[in-house]
Protein backbone atom coordinates (compact mmCIF):
# COMPACT_ATOMS: atom_id res chain seq x y z
CA UNK A 1 0.00 0.00 0.00
CA UNK A 2 1.79 3.26 -1.01
CA UNK A 3 0.63 6.36 -3.09
CA UNK A 4 -2.42 6.79 -3.66
CA UNK A 5 -4.05 4.04 -1.84
CA UNK A 6 -2.64 5.16 1.35
CA UNK A 7 -3.83 8.69 0.92
CA UNK A 8 -7.36 6.99 0.35
CA UNK A 9 -7.29 4.77 3.86
CA UNK A 10 -6.17 8.13 5.74
CA UNK A 11 -8.38 10.09 4.46
CA UNK A 12 -11.45 7.25 4.99
CA UNK A 13 -10.16 6.99 8.55
CA UNK A 14 -10.21 10.72 9.29
CA UNK A 15 -13.54 10.84 7.76
CA UNK A 16 -14.54 8.56 10.36
CA UNK A 17 -12.28 9.73 13.65
CA UNK A 18 -11.55 13.50 12.66
CA UNK A 19 -14.18 15.17 14.82
CA UNK A 20 -13.37 12.79 17.65
CA UNK A 21 -9.66 13.70 17.93
CA UNK A 22 -10.63 17.25 17.71
CA UNK A 23 -12.73 16.90 20.46
CA UNK A 24 -10.26 14.88 22.39
CA UNK A 25 -7.86 17.45 21.65
CA UNK A 26 -10.28 20.14 22.95
CA UNK A 27 -10.16 17.88 26.10
CA UNK A 28 -6.50 17.90 26.75
CA UNK A 29 -6.04 21.98 25.66
CA UNK A 30 -9.14 22.45 28.82
CA UNK A 31 -6.92 20.31 31.25
CA UNK A 32 -3.47 21.18 30.72
CA UNK A 33 -0.44 19.39 32.93
CA UNK A 34 2.99 20.64 33.69
CA UNK A 35 6.35 18.91 33.25
CA UNK A 36 5.84 15.45 34.75
CA UNK A 37 2.34 15.99 36.61
CA UNK A 38 0.69 14.94 33.26
CA UNK A 39 -1.47 12.19 35.15
CA UNK A 40 -4.90 13.12 33.62
CA UNK A 41 -3.27 13.22 30.47
CA UNK A 42 -1.25 10.34 30.66
CA UNK A 43 -4.69 8.27 31.51
CA UNK A 44 -6.79 9.86 28.90
CA UNK A 45 -4.28 8.24 26.38
CA UNK A 46 -3.73 4.77 27.34
CA UNK A 47 -7.44 4.48 27.77
CA UNK A 48 -7.81 5.59 24.05
CA UNK A 49 -5.17 3.43 23.09
CA UNK A 50 -6.01 0.41 25.35
CA UNK A 51 -9.80 0.84 23.75
CA UNK A 52 -7.85 0.22 19.84
CA UNK A 53 -6.42 -3.47 21.43
CA UNK A 54 -2.78 -1.57 22.33
CA UNK A 55 -0.90 -2.31 25.11
CA UNK A 56 0.95 1.06 26.69
CA UNK A 57 3.07 0.51 29.35
CA UNK A 58 3.65 3.58 31.59
CA UNK A 59 7.10 5.50 31.93
CA UNK A 60 8.52 4.87 35.95
CA UNK A 61 7.69 7.56 36.93
CA UNK A 62 3.85 7.93 36.72
CA UNK A 63 3.15 10.06 33.63
CA UNK A 64 4.56 9.48 29.18
CA UNK A 65 3.55 6.10 27.39
CA UNK A 66 5.32 4.11 25.24
CA UNK A 67 3.34 1.88 23.19
CA UNK A 68 4.06 -0.59 20.32
CA UNK A 69 1.90 -1.53 17.57
CA UNK A 70 2.84 -4.53 15.19
CA UNK A 71 4.81 -7.54 15.55
CA UNK A 72 8.69 -7.27 17.08
CA UNK A 73 9.70 -8.95 13.71
CA UNK A 74 11.59 -6.90 11.17
CA UNK A 75 12.50 -3.09 11.58
CA UNK A 76 11.18 -0.74 14.35
CA UNK A 77 10.31 2.88 13.26
CA UNK A 78 9.54 5.48 16.62
CA UNK A 79 6.89 8.38 16.74
CA UNK A 80 7.07 10.89 19.43
CA UNK A 81 4.72 13.23 20.69
CA UNK A 82 5.20 15.34 23.85
CA UNK A 83 2.22 15.92 26.41
CA UNK A 84 3.27 18.76 28.67
CA UNK A 85 2.04 22.23 28.89
CA UNK A 86 3.16 25.71 29.80
CA UNK A 87 3.11 27.49 33.24
CA UNK A 88 0.92 29.97 31.77
CA UNK A 89 -2.47 31.76 31.67
CA UNK A 90 -4.75 30.83 28.70
CA UNK A 91 -5.97 34.18 27.38
CA UNK A 92 -8.02 33.16 24.35
CA UNK A 93 -11.86 34.12 24.71
CA UNK A 94 -13.15 29.84 23.30
CA UNK A 95 -15.45 27.27 24.32
CA UNK A 96 -12.04 24.92 25.41
CA UNK A 97 -10.04 27.48 27.40
CA UNK A 98 -7.72 26.12 29.82
CA UNK A 99 -9.64 25.21 33.21
CA UNK A 100 -6.60 25.37 35.09
CA UNK A 101 -5.05 28.48 36.43
CA UNK A 102 -1.23 29.13 35.21
CA UNK A 103 -1.53 26.51 33.07
CA UNK A 104 -2.04 26.76 29.35
CA UNK A 105 -0.88 24.18 25.67
CA UNK A 106 0.63 27.14 24.54
CA UNK A 107 3.14 25.39 22.46
CA UNK A 108 0.97 22.76 20.32
CA UNK A 109 1.55 19.74 22.31
CA UNK A 110 -2.34 18.98 22.66
CA UNK A 111 -1.93 18.80 18.80
CA UNK A 112 1.25 17.01 19.27
CA UNK A 113 -0.45 14.05 21.12
CA UNK A 114 -3.16 14.47 19.39
CA UNK A 115 -1.70 13.65 15.75
CA UNK A 116 0.37 10.55 17.31
CA UNK A 117 -2.43 9.20 18.59
CA UNK A 118 -4.55 9.12 15.94
CA UNK A 119 -1.38 8.36 13.53
CA UNK A 120 -1.58 5.31 16.12
CA UNK A 121 -5.36 3.83 16.08
CA UNK A 122 -4.70 3.90 12.18
CA UNK A 123 -1.24 2.07 12.28
CA UNK A 124 -2.99 -0.40 14.50
CA UNK A 125 -5.87 -0.47 12.06
CA UNK A 126 -2.99 -1.80 9.28
CA UNK A 127 -1.11 -4.53 11.56
CA UNK A 128 -4.69 -5.97 12.35
CA UNK A 129 -5.15 -6.33 8.38
CA UNK A 130 -1.54 -7.53 8.16
CA UNK A 131 -0.31 -4.13 6.06
CA UNK A 132 2.26 -2.93 8.83
CA UNK A 133 5.68 -4.56 7.57
CA UNK A 134 7.63 -4.03 11.28
CA UNK A 135 6.78 -2.43 14.38
CA UNK A 136 6.20 1.47 15.50
CA UNK A 137 6.69 2.58 18.44
CA UNK A 138 4.75 5.37 19.78
CA UNK A 139 6.55 7.58 22.23
CA UNK A 140 3.84 9.83 24.28
CA UNK A 141 6.72 11.78 26.15
CA UNK A 142 6.33 14.11 29.41
CA UNK A 143 8.10 16.96 30.23
CA UNK A 144 9.61 18.23 26.84
CA UNK A 145 9.57 22.01 28.57
CA UNK A 146 11.49 21.39 31.52
CA UNK A 147 13.12 19.72 29.91
CA UNK A 148 14.22 16.16 30.53
CA UNK A 149 11.41 14.12 29.22
CA UNK A 150 13.44 12.72 26.38
CA UNK A 151 15.51 11.57 28.47
CA UNK A 152 13.39 9.71 30.65
CA UNK A 153 11.74 8.08 27.68
CA UNK A 154 15.46 7.15 26.74
CA UNK A 155 16.35 5.68 30.07
CA UNK A 156 12.96 3.61 30.32
CA UNK A 157 14.06 1.80 27.08
CA UNK A 158 11.95 3.64 24.30
CA UNK A 159 15.13 3.34 21.90
CA UNK A 160 15.37 0.01 22.76
CA UNK A 161 15.78 -1.77 19.04
CA UNK A 162 14.28 1.29 17.50
CA UNK A 163 15.80 1.82 13.99
CA UNK A 164 14.56 5.36 13.09
CA UNK A 165 12.53 8.44 14.82
CA UNK A 166 9.97 10.89 13.65
CA UNK A 167 8.33 13.82 15.19
CA UNK A 168 6.65 16.86 14.65
CA UNK A 169 5.87 20.63 16.04
CA UNK A 170 3.39 23.11 15.32
CA UNK A 171 4.84 26.08 13.56
CA UNK A 172 1.96 29.03 13.08
CA UNK A 173 4.32 30.94 10.70
CA UNK A 174 3.29 27.87 8.08
CA UNK A 175 -0.26 27.31 6.84
CA UNK A 176 -2.29 24.83 7.72
CA UNK A 177 -1.61 22.22 5.35
CA UNK A 178 1.79 23.02 4.93
CA UNK A 179 4.55 20.78 6.43
CA UNK A 180 8.48 22.40 7.24
CA UNK A 181 11.35 20.29 6.05
CA UNK A 182 14.85 21.09 6.40
CA UNK A 183 18.20 19.04 6.63
CA UNK A 184 20.88 19.74 9.51
CA UNK A 185 20.05 21.57 12.20
CA UNK A 186 16.61 22.72 12.66
CA UNK A 187 16.23 24.07 16.28
CA UNK A 188 19.37 25.02 18.52
CA UNK A 189 21.43 23.63 21.39
CA UNK A 190 19.72 25.64 24.32
CA UNK A 191 22.16 26.30 27.37
CA UNK A 192 22.12 28.59 30.76
CA UNK A 193 25.14 30.38 32.24
CA UNK A 194 25.48 32.21 35.30
CA UNK A 195 28.44 34.48 36.21
CA UNK A 196 29.47 35.95 39.65
CA UNK A 197 32.10 37.87 40.28
CA UNK A 198 33.68 38.91 43.57
CA UNK A 199 36.32 40.98 45.32
CA UNK A 200 36.81 44.32 47.74
CA UNK A 201 34.07 46.69 47.44
CA UNK A 202 34.20 50.11 48.82
CA UNK A 203 33.71 53.72 48.06
CA UNK A 204 33.13 55.32 44.83
CA UNK A 205 35.40 57.98 45.53
CA UNK A 206 37.98 55.12 45.91
CA UNK A 207 37.56 52.66 43.05
CA UNK A 208 41.29 52.03 42.97
CA UNK A 209 41.08 50.13 46.23
CA UNK A 210 38.72 47.90 44.79
CA UNK A 211 37.73 45.37 42.41
CA UNK A 212 34.92 47.46 40.69
CA UNK A 213 32.80 45.18 40.35
CA UNK A 214 29.83 46.92 38.31
CA UNK A 215 32.77 47.72 35.53
CA UNK A 216 34.24 44.55 35.49
CA UNK A 217 30.69 43.00 34.80
CA UNK A 218 30.03 45.62 32.19
CA UNK A 219 33.19 44.31 30.76
CA UNK A 220 31.62 40.50 30.44
CA UNK A 221 28.07 41.35 29.87
CA UNK A 222 29.94 43.14 26.69
CA UNK A 223 32.93 41.76 25.86
CA UNK A 224 32.40 37.83 26.26
CA UNK A 225 30.13 37.99 23.41
CA UNK A 226 31.92 39.71 21.52
CA UNK A 227 35.12 37.16 21.80
CA UNK A 228 32.87 34.17 21.40
CA UNK A 229 31.83 35.84 17.85
CA UNK A 230 35.66 35.97 17.05
CA UNK A 231 36.30 32.10 18.43
CA UNK A 232 33.41 30.04 17.15
CA UNK A 233 33.18 29.40 13.29
CA UNK A 234 29.84 31.91 12.50
CA UNK A 235 28.18 29.11 10.48
CA UNK A 236 27.57 27.34 14.05
CA UNK A 237 24.79 30.38 15.09
CA UNK A 238 26.68 30.60 18.53
CA UNK A 239 24.74 33.14 20.65
CA UNK A 240 25.19 34.56 24.07
CA UNK A 241 22.39 36.57 25.19
CA UNK A 242 22.06 37.90 28.95
CA UNK A 243 18.98 37.93 30.61
CA UNK A 244 19.42 39.13 34.37
CA UNK A 245 22.62 41.31 35.98
CA UNK A 246 22.27 42.22 39.03
CA UNK A 247 25.16 43.96 41.26
CA UNK A 248 25.18 46.50 44.05
CA UNK A 249 22.65 48.52 46.34
CA UNK A 250 23.65 52.08 46.71
CA UNK A 251 24.92 54.39 44.36
CA UNK A 252 27.96 55.41 45.88
CA UNK A 253 29.14 52.32 46.95
CA UNK A 254 31.15 49.30 44.89
CA UNK A 255 29.48 46.37 45.77
CA UNK A 256 31.54 43.16 46.73
CA UNK A 257 29.48 40.45 44.06
CA UNK A 258 28.01 40.97 40.98
CA UNK A 259 26.02 37.99 38.74
CA UNK A 260 25.12 38.17 35.31
CA UNK A 261 22.76 35.16 33.66
CA UNK A 262 21.57 34.55 29.78
CA UNK A 263 21.55 31.59 27.38
CA UNK A 264 23.65 30.20 25.17
CA UNK A 265 22.01 29.06 21.79
CA UNK A 266 24.38 26.96 19.31
CA UNK A 267 23.41 25.13 15.82
CA UNK A 268 26.24 23.02 15.74
CA UNK A 269 26.73 20.13 17.64
CA UNK A 270 30.90 20.32 17.66
CA UNK A 271 30.49 23.83 18.52
CA UNK A 272 28.16 23.10 21.36
CA UNK A 273 30.05 20.17 22.98
CA UNK A 274 33.01 23.25 23.46
CA UNK A 275 31.09 25.85 24.37
CA UNK A 276 31.54 25.33 28.40
CA UNK A 277 35.58 25.13 27.94
CA UNK A 278 35.66 28.61 25.54
CA UNK A 279 33.23 30.43 27.38
CA UNK A 280 35.54 29.43 30.50
CA UNK A 281 38.85 30.71 28.84
CA UNK A 282 37.58 33.38 27.10
CA UNK A 283 35.65 34.62 31.12
CA UNK A 284 38.96 34.39 32.68
CA UNK A 285 40.90 36.89 30.08
CA UNK A 286 38.00 39.71 30.62
CA UNK A 287 38.34 39.25 34.05
CA UNK A 288 42.16 39.30 34.84
CA UNK A 289 42.75 42.81 34.94
CA UNK A 290 40.37 43.97 37.57
CA UNK A 291 41.22 41.36 40.87
CA UNK A 292 37.51 40.08 40.74
CA UNK A 293 36.79 36.46 41.06
CA UNK A 294 35.34 34.60 38.80
CA UNK A 295 32.87 31.82 39.19
CA UNK A 296 31.01 30.30 35.97
CA UNK A 297 27.98 27.98 36.16
CA UNK A 298 27.34 26.42 32.96
CA UNK A 299 24.34 24.04 32.81
CA UNK A 300 23.39 22.07 30.04
CA UNK A 301 19.75 22.13 28.10
CA UNK A 302 19.30 20.13 25.22
CA UNK A 303 21.82 19.91 22.09
CA UNK A 304 20.75 21.52 18.60
CA UNK A 305 18.21 18.89 16.43
CA UNK A 306 20.23 17.54 13.79
CA UNK A 307 17.67 16.29 11.01
CA UNK A 308 19.50 13.52 9.41
CA UNK A 309 19.20 13.49 5.55
CA UNK A 310 17.66 9.87 4.97
CA UNK A 311 15.13 10.49 7.33
CA UNK A 312 14.45 13.98 5.96
CA UNK A 313 14.04 12.68 2.65
CA UNK A 314 11.21 9.98 3.91
CA UNK A 315 9.13 12.47 5.57
CA UNK A 316 9.20 14.30 2.21
CA UNK A 317 8.35 11.20 0.36
CA UNK A 318 5.96 10.36 2.93
CA UNK A 319 4.16 13.76 2.69
CA UNK A 320 4.03 13.55 -0.91
CA UNK A 321 2.12 10.77 -1.01
CA UNK A 322 -0.22 11.33 2.09
CA UNK A 323 -0.97 15.02 1.13
CA UNK A 324 0.88 15.72 -2.25
CA UNK A 325 4.51 17.48 -2.94
CA UNK A 326 2.79 20.75 -2.71
CA UNK A 327 2.52 20.47 0.82
CA UNK A 328 6.17 20.34 1.39
CA UNK A 329 7.77 23.52 2.62
CA UNK A 330 11.74 24.59 3.23
CA UNK A 331 11.65 25.69 6.90
CA UNK A 332 14.39 27.98 8.40
CA UNK A 333 16.29 27.25 11.38
CA UNK A 334 15.48 28.32 15.15
CA UNK A 335 17.50 29.14 17.68
CA UNK A 336 14.85 27.33 20.29
CA UNK A 337 15.39 24.50 22.02
CA UNK A 338 13.90 20.92 21.87
CA UNK A 339 14.56 17.78 23.20
CA UNK A 340 13.70 15.40 20.54
CA UNK A 341 17.18 15.92 19.93
CA UNK A 342 18.39 13.78 22.86
CA UNK A 343 16.49 10.93 20.82
CA UNK A 344 19.14 12.09 17.60
CA UNK A 345 22.20 11.43 19.70
CA UNK A 346 21.05 7.96 19.42
CA UNK A 347 19.25 7.02 16.10
CA UNK A 348 19.55 8.29 13.37
CA UNK A 349 15.86 10.56 12.79
CA UNK A 350 14.07 14.05 11.49
CA UNK A 351 11.45 16.91 12.96
CA UNK A 352 9.24 18.21 10.74
CA UNK A 353 7.10 21.43 11.03
CA UNK A 354 3.39 21.09 10.70
CA UNK A 355 1.34 24.25 9.86
CA UNK A 356 -1.08 25.88 12.28
CA UNK A 357 -1.89 29.17 10.78
CA UNK A 358 -6.07 29.19 9.04
CA UNK A 359 -5.79 29.46 5.13
CA UNK A 360 -8.50 31.84 4.87
CA UNK A 361 -7.98 33.69 7.83
CA UNK A 362 -6.57 37.39 8.15
CA UNK A 363 -5.81 37.45 11.45
CA UNK A 364 -1.94 37.64 12.41
CA UNK A 365 0.00 35.04 13.46
CA UNK A 366 -0.67 33.63 17.14
CA UNK A 367 2.72 32.55 18.25
CA UNK A 368 4.06 30.14 20.71
CA UNK A 369 4.39 30.39 24.03
CA UNK A 370 2.20 33.39 24.21
CA UNK A 371 -1.52 33.02 25.83
CA UNK A 372 -3.67 33.77 23.06
CA UNK A 373 -1.90 30.38 21.13
CA UNK A 374 -4.36 28.12 19.19
CA UNK A 375 -3.93 26.56 16.15
CA UNK A 376 -6.33 25.57 13.02
CA UNK A 377 -7.31 22.10 14.15
CA UNK A 378 -7.43 20.81 10.56
CA UNK A 379 -3.77 20.41 11.13
CA UNK A 380 -4.73 17.86 13.59
CA UNK A 381 -5.52 15.36 10.49
CA UNK A 382 -2.51 16.87 8.54
CA UNK A 383 -0.34 15.29 11.81
CA UNK A 384 -2.11 12.48 11.36
CA UNK A 385 -1.43 11.77 7.55
CA UNK A 386 2.14 12.39 7.82
CA UNK A 387 3.45 10.73 11.09
CA UNK A 388 1.45 7.42 9.78
CA UNK A 389 2.83 7.76 6.22
CA UNK A 390 6.18 8.81 7.82
CA UNK A 391 6.57 5.53 9.84
CA UNK A 392 5.21 3.06 6.82
CA UNK A 393 7.68 4.72 4.26
CA UNK A 394 10.47 4.28 6.88
CA UNK A 395 9.51 0.36 7.32
CA UNK A 396 8.81 -0.02 3.52
CA UNK A 397 12.36 0.84 2.89
CA UNK A 398 14.00 -1.17 5.52
CA UNK A 399 12.03 -4.19 4.45
CA UNK A 400 12.78 -3.75 0.84
CA UNK A 401 15.93 -6.45 -0.44
CA UNK A 402 18.94 -4.67 0.33
CA UNK A 403 16.88 -1.70 1.99
CA UNK A 404 18.64 -1.67 5.35
CA UNK A 405 22.19 -1.54 3.47
CA UNK A 406 20.74 1.22 0.97
CA UNK A 407 19.66 3.00 3.64
CA UNK A 408 22.82 2.88 5.79
CA UNK A 409 24.66 3.79 2.67
CA UNK A 410 22.71 6.97 1.76
CA UNK A 411 23.38 8.10 5.38
CA UNK A 412 26.92 7.83 4.96
CA UNK A 413 26.68 10.09 1.46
Amino acid sequence: MQGRDLRDQLTAFLARNERGLIDFRRDLHMHPELAFAETRTTQRVEERLRAAGLAPRRLPDGTGLICDVGSGEGPTVALRGDIDALPLTDEKDVPYRSTVPGAAHACGHDVHTTALLGAGLFLAQQARAGALPGRVRLLFQPAEELPGGARAVIDAGGLDGVDRIFALHCDPRLLCGQVGLRTGAITAACDRIAVRLSGPGGHTARPHLTADLVYALAKVVTELPAALSRRVDPRAGFSLVWGRVSAGSAPNAVPDDGVAEGTVRCLDDDAWHAAPDILKELLDSVVAPYRATVEMDYRRGVPPTVNEAVSVRMLRDAAGQALGPEAVESTPQSLGGEDFAWYLEHVPGALARLGTHPVDSTSPMLDLHRGTFDVDERAIGVGVHLMAAAALTALWECERPGGRDEVADAALM
